[in-house]
């Protein structure tokens, strides 16, 4: 996954074929992050709870952007909560692709318009330093094949018009990833309690969200084993210098221009995402 091959992580296999319901949808997901203008929802073209053809549609459009130059640096997990699960009638988490392209330096300006409809949360990240092949994986091999953690705000967005999804609907869409951003002090494994550790949100010194770790799937590394799992199924496995953004710790909330957030997490530190103005704009990622 390091280079701008097509090896993409998904159901399907390489060069997933741009035709059909898949090419249908992932030409209208692609056009709304070309124009910055977002589309209806894709589940009028996809069949109703169809994931793998909704993961067709995600790899398609990673192979794409690795096409033009792009960098696989890691993976999301999405649909960490139990009530998010149950909101879009699914019973597991999900997962999506981060590029090189959304990686946004601590406290940097992310220009307003690069993630269409931005939300912020919260999350733990782990920074991998081995490869994870097995088929079922414990939290004991998660924690020997982690070197650190980190904060990290993950900057949401959705291509579809007015957040106006289903769980097919973010899957196709990479989980709705748009941004990400890390701190800049890694903290070994063995100096966190992670399902404890508590979780402030604040914009400018305004609580927004709050939680802990047990609020993403009861722990953190939990979210890692069923990743790691999941993308060792699918022949795609999790691989040293991997990161990967574990889920949401709180609430996500709603961002606006000019927006400085920062996240506090207990025994992590904390980590800033700024926002420009909305005459700052560029094109959607």
């Amino acid at each position: 996954m390091r280079t701008t091959t097509a090896n993409t992580p998904a159901t399907t296999t390489a060069n997933t074929p741009a035709t059909g319901a898949v090419g249908t949808a992932a030409q209208r997901l692609d056009e709304a992050r070309r124009t910055g203008v977002p589309c209806p929802p894709v589940r009028d073209v996809l069949s109703a709870g169809d994931l793998d053809a909704a993961y067709a549609v995600q790899a398609l459009l990673t192979e794409r952007r690795l096409a033009e130059g792009r960098r696989v640096t890691g993976w999301k997990i999405g649909l960490t909560s139990a009530a998010v699960q149950a909101q879009l009638g699914v019973k597991t988490p999900d997962f999506g692709v981060l590029l090189d392209d959304t990686a946004i330096p601590d406290g940097a300006d992310l220009p307003w318009g690069t993630v269409l409809q931005p939300k912020a949360e919260a999350e733990v990240a782990l920074v991998l330093e081995r490869d994870l092949e097995h088929e079922r994986h414990t939290v004991a091999d998660v924690i020997r094949a982690t070197a650190f953690a980190l904060p990290a705000i993950e900057v949401v967005g959705s291509r579809i018009r007015d957040w106006d999804i289903t769980a097919v609907d973010t899957i196709a869409d990479n989980a709705s990833s748009g941004a990400y951003v890390l701190g800049n002090r890694p903290v070994p494994l063995g100096r966190l309690d992670l399902r404890t550790a508590g979780m402030l949100l604040e914009r400018r010194g305004e609580p927004l969200s709050t939680g802990t770790g047990a609020a993403c799937l009861g722990h953190p590394l939990h979210a890692a084993v069923w990743l790691a799992d999941t993308l060792a199924r699918l022949g795609h496995p999790l691989r040293a210098g991997d990161t990967v953004l574990t889920g949401a710790l709180g609430p996500m909330t709603a961002v606006a221009p000019g927006d400085v957030l920062e996240a506090r997490i207990e025994g992590l530190g904390s980590v800033r995402a700024a926002f420009g103005t909305d005459t700052d704009q560029e094109p959607a990622r």
